[in-house]
């Protein structure tokens, strides 16, 4: 496996922890890239002058007056690759985009384009630049002089608690406690270092910790510069956010609707440490990075932890969470039986629970499903444990599937302690021949439904014979039971079934499998079938659209091939898409199938039942789940995924021959119909401890949202033995845009305490994202290219007629909203944003400039319309005038 590397990046003594620091760095100066128009690069040296007022670079033709940018005609600061130059110059490719910022400054609105060697130069350089140029406006105090500020003031006083004996100084163990407290998830043994190394470079060693000392050690070890760097690009002050600045961060970066300076001060109230900045609404650094991090700002949406779709649909339009061989705690023949893997899967939400029942040394039947499980689990002691927890998890109905392999006299024991112990949970009330449609999860609440096989209507005797289900005969085969092979001539097993549990099945009644014609003629919506996981498949690969249209109607049950001896898992995606509801998983086998099953399942409140995508439960609809594009009336969707940085990251298991270090890489991959279906990882972030900054865009495009899941996976790069860190799995319609903390679960999906990777998400239409710097020919030749709805005839003359008059009309429309879009991606270029960017954002930036500039022109923005116009009053320069054309083209 090819290992890619990341930029070099700054020393690690240096930390960007203030803007003061930021300057301190800009003043020293350092070599950047300096792009020209031509496609040629040049290394200068840039500095900041002594007096603050101008960046100067070195050696340059021009003479040194001009060889500068003075900081009040700076209009904006850019980060990546966001001008003309750097979008269409043929050495973009050389370079990633988090190396790249452009200055735009002047009357004329030029742009000055920048390659640093790493993100974090240009994070000092960004920072700095915007700060001074707010400074220039507001003339606070010079950075790093005068007043304590609100941060030092809070650090301060949290020293002054811990101070009990008054005397200025701690032990050295009580300050890393706090500072642990104060970080839960960071290593002690990384404080203790970085108190030595600071004890070390001012030559003071002492077991104590001085208060000038401790603030030095904090604000280095817990300030996260990519948080910085953002508090940054939203404070007016520069050093703390305002609720002005808060609403605009939430407004425009996190998608958040209605939201007041009321809920604002809320915020700050709830997450910012220092009593002053409470008092004054003022959210710091450390505030922020609280908010960040708490499920407030979670990725997953929380409209989605709790019950939030239709639940008055028919059973058949769900996924239904479902389980094989739950009592197993191991594989499937070698495994231990354990009655709390029952307690386990319906604590997950599981709403389809397998019982195979057999024979009991006692007279009794048990639930096994291991030959060489020493002890086997009465099936009373599994049905009173269904009974204490059916819906502990959730109120929506579970299906007990039966599979019979005991003798008729132990079926009626089983029946009576089914009635028994369940009592009025159990649904026995027969179907309604009228209907066309199973009952819904809502009609069906508290209740316990037996999927099992049923007498024929004419037997009336207290037993009969049923034919038999392929379920469980390779475990029978195992358990010495040849006996009971296929009959002669190759017709199905038969089996004998008792009237007492023939009885308690109503709504799932098992049936054999003949063909789709034969369903669609005479099976009946009570009636379900279960197939092998190769059976299945094979519908899947070569009739998709066929077992699309069946599973509209019917419930279909997909359990693993018995060839899985080590209880591995089946891809529960592969049969989702086809509208498989019940695919039957080994809940005991932790990893990738698990994960996608787990994380599918949270979508609804967790609670075990998933609605379908409509274009898979309308009567009328076309589906076929091996689309390879685009679905007719679903608007493919892009998601632009930024993977910034990763937080408290643990060792692999297999690297305890390795020192502290990881080298993590993150990969995100969509799981989904095969046209969804792909890959991208970020670098390796070399050397970098618990902390990596990775610093990386991916993008996806998703043809069917509603059926598409988003899998974070941190791997090790220099692993021996495992590679795996850690992981996370989020169906995409849970996607919450904006800065996201994504909160890291091990390989058995339990959390990670304090282990995150922070993320941006932003989702656009298909249409108006596309590539930021796909420019010129090919760019415009692929707009040139528009997919028209098209009609076909279908032989009745009143019906083609009406449709034909309609192709003119969507012709039209998909006109108009292509020109729409493509206006849309040329506007937000020109504003020097991302195709994720959103209108707001696009305004605000225009505002910016207007605001930068004592010489800018007056721009009205005439509300009272309903497209409100924006209008230069005066000349304006080249770009501005760009801008407010391609604003008016919108």
């Amino acid at each position: 496996k090819k290992k890619t590397v990341s930029f070099s990046t700054m020393p690690n003594d240096r930390k960007i922890n203030s803007t003061a620091a930021c300057i301190s760095f800009m003043l020293e100066g350092c070599e950047l890239k300096k792009v020209r128009s031509n496609s040629r690069m040049y290394s200068r040296f840039f500095v900041l002058d002594a007096d603050m007022r101008s960046v100067r670079w070195e050696p340059s033709k021009k003479d040194s007056e001009k060889a500068k940018i003075e900081i009040k005609s700076v209009k904006e600061v850019r980060v990546g690759k966001k001008t003309p130059v750097l979008r269409s110059n043929g050495l973009s490719d050389q370079f990633p985009d988090e190396c790249a910022f452009s200055i735009i400054y002047g009357d004329n609105y030029e742009s000055l384009d920048l390659v640093a060697s790493s993100a974090d130069v240009v994070s000092a350089w960004v920072m700095g630049l915007r700060y001074l140029v707010s400074y220039g406006k507001h003339t606070p105090e010079a950075p790093g002089t005068g007043h304590p500020s609100l941060r030092t003031s809070w650090i301060s006083s949290v020293f002054d608690l811990a101070d009990l004996e008054k005397s200025g100084r701690i032990p050295m163990s009580r300050a890393v406690q706090l500072i642990k407290a104060l970080n839960p998830g960071m290593k002690t043994s990384t404080i203790e270092l970085k108190f030595k190394e600071l004890q070390k470079a001012g030559e003071r060693p002492s077991t104590e910790v001085a208060c000038d000392l401790f603030v030095e050690a904090y604000c280095e070890l817990c300030t996260r510069p990519e948080i910085f760097f953002l508090l940054v690009q939203f404070s007016s002050n520069k050093e703390y956010l305002g609720l002005k600045d808060l609403l605009m961060f939430l407004e425009v970066e996190q998608g958040m609707e209605g939201v007041t300076e009321e809920k604002c001060l809320e915020i700050v109230g709830k997450y910012e440490p220092s009593k002053e900045g409470r008092e004054k609404g003022y959210l710091a650094i450390d505030g922020f990075t609280r908010y960040l991090l708490s499920a407030d700002c979670s990725i997953f949406d929380p409209q989605h932890r709790k019950v939030c779709q239709d639940m008055a649909q028919p059973l058949s339009h769900y996924y239904i969470s479902s389980a094989h061989s739950a009592c197993l705690l191991e594989d499937n023949f070698w495994g231990r039986s354990d009655i709390t893997g029952y307690i386990s899967a319906l604590g997950l939400g599981c709403r389809s629970i397998e019982l195979v029942l057999w024979d009991g040394p006692e007279g009794e039947p048990v639930v096994y499903t291991s030959p060489s499980a020493a002890s086997c689990v009465p099936f009373r002691a599994v049905v009173g444990l269904i009974d204490q927890h059916a819906f502990a998890a959730s109120a929506y109905p579970l299906i007990l599937c039966l599979v019979v392999r005991c003798s008729a006299p132990q079926q009626r024991l089983a029946a009576q302690c089914l009635r028994k112990t369940l009592g009025e949970k159990l649904y026995l009330e027969p179907p309604n021949p009228a209907a066309s449609y199973l009952p819904s999860p809502e009609q069906l609440k508290g209740r316990i439904l037996i999927k099992g096989k049923k007498l024929p209507p004419g037997c009336e005797d207290s037993e009969g014979e049923v034919s038999d289900e392929e379920e469980g005969w390779e475990l029978a085969r195992r358990l010495g039971q040849e006996e009971r092979e296929a009959p002669e001539g190759g017709g199905q097993r038969r089996v004998r079934l008792s009237r007492e549990l023939s009885e308690l099945v109503s709504l799932c009644q098992a049936v054999p499998f003949q063909d789709f014609e034969s369903s669609r003629r005479g099976q009946r919506y009570w009636e379900m079938c279960s197939f092998s996981e190769v059976e299945a498949g094979r519908f899947a690969n070569e009739c998709p659209a066929e077992l699309v249209s069946y599973n509209k109607r019917f419930l279909s049950r997909v359990y693993p091939s018995p060839m899985r001896i080590d209880a591995s898992n089946m891809n529960p995606q592969d049969f989702w898409k086809c509208g498989c509801q019940m695919v039957a998983m080994n809940y005991q086998t932790p990893g990738l199938m698990m994960d996608l099953n787990a994380g599918w399942f949270r979508q609804n409140g967790a609670c075990g039942y998933v609605l379908r995508p409509a274009i898979m439960r309308e009567e009328v609809s076309y589906f076929s789940a091996n689309a390879k594009d685009s679905l007719p009336g679903v608007p493919a969707q892009l998601l632009h995924l930024k993977v910034i940085s990763g937080q408290n990251l643990p060792k692999p298991k297999g690297s305890g021959a390795k020192g502290e270090v990881v080298e993590p890489y993150v990969c995100a991959e969509i799981h989904g119909i095969p046209a969804d279906c792909a890959e991208h990882r970020t670098k390796t972030a070399l050397q970098s401890g618990d902390n990596p900054v990775f610093d990386e865009s991916l993008e996806f495009q998703i043809n069917l949202p509603e059926l598409a899941v988003l899998r974070f996976v941190v791997l090790d790069d220099d692993y021996i033995g495992d590679e795996f860190i850690a992981q996370y799995t989020i169906p995409f319609e849970c996607l919450q845009p904006g800065y996201r903390h994504v909160p890291l679960q091990s390989l058995a999906g339990e959390p990670l305490p304090h282990a995150t990777l922070f993320v941006h998400v932003a989702i656009t239409d298909r249409r108006g994202g596309g590539k930021g710097h796909r420019r010129g020919l090919a760019g415009r030749r692929g707009r040139r290219v528009r997919e028209y709805t098209s009609t076909k005839a279908t032989g009745i003359k009143a019906i083609d007629e009406v449709f034909r008059t309609a192709t003119q009309p969507l012709r039209e429309a998909t006109d108009l909203r292509e020109n729409v879009q493509n206006a849309l991606v040329s506007f937000k270029e020109l504003c020097g944003l991302t195709p994720a960017a959103n209108m707001k954002q696009c305004i605000l930036t225009v505002a910016a400039w207007l605001l930068h500039s004592d010489s800018a022109p007056s721009v009205t923005l005439n509300l009272a319309e309903k497209y409100p116009p924006m209008e230069a009053q005066g000349p304006i320069p080249d770009l501005l005038r760009k801008v407010l054309t391609a604003y008016e083209t919108v």
